[in-house]
């Protein structure tokens, strides 16, 4: 019994590795409107929350996950000076994968079986239940930058994927990314941005 645990574990850390190494593409809707045309010398920045943002105590850890992509656009933090707010939000739906087969999980099952204390039967059955990777996932980000010396919106956009990845503290980063493709002059239209999350292929 322990040898065909071993196995099975090996085998699940095989598999799991193995999608390490490939890694996901990420494909996201997108779209941007933009009035910039350059970004400034000091292009800083501070977040900005609406009043129901203030009051979710997950929204400091959504600025988080939005913040490596704000800054590889080029957009540096700075609370004391800055020249920008950035507003971000996410929303996440979970509903069942259009792939799903709800019969797949339908399944009768008995057996005799012999104890200390006599005979016993058993009779067992299942489904039809949704497996864990039987959900799918609805998601979107969007970023939203204030020129605080007129209170204008000079940029916005947001970012749509749908799909089974389970980790929104990987997919969400990697949307905000996408979101954030082509700033400051982004091009017109909604588009594709594919990125890659884990591995390098």
């Amino acid at each position: 019994m322990a040898r065909i645990a071993r196995f099975v574990l090996a085998a699940a850390m095989a598999v799991l590795l193995a999608g390490c190494a490939t890694g996901h593409r990420l494909d996201n809707q997108v779209q941007s409107f933009s009035h910039l045309q350059a970004l400034p010398a000091q292009p800083t920045y501070r977040f900005e929350r609406s009043l129901s943002q203030q009051a979710d105590p997950a929204q400091q850890a959504l600025e988080a996950l939005a913040d490596p992509a704000l800054h590889r656009a080029g957009l540096r933090r700075d609370d004391a000076q800055p020249r920008y707010s950035v507003q971000v939000s996410a929303r996440v739906n979970r509903t069942l994968s259009p792939y799903y087969d709800p019969w797949d999980g339908w399944g009768w099952g008995g057996g005799w079986g012999v104890g200390l204390s006599g005979r016993h039967f058993g009779l067992g059955f299942g489904g039809p239940w949704p497996r864990h990777d039987s959900y799918w996932f609805q998601r979107e980000v969007s970023v939203v930058i204030r020129e605080l010396a007129t209170n204008r919106v000079v940029f916005e956009t947001r970012a749509v994927n749908d799909g089974p990845l389970l980790d929104n503290r990987v997919v969400l980063p990697a949307m905000f990314d996408a979101a954030m493709q082509g700033f400051p002059t982004p091009p017109p239209g909604p588009r594709r941005v594919d990125i890659q999350v884990g591995g390098t292929s």
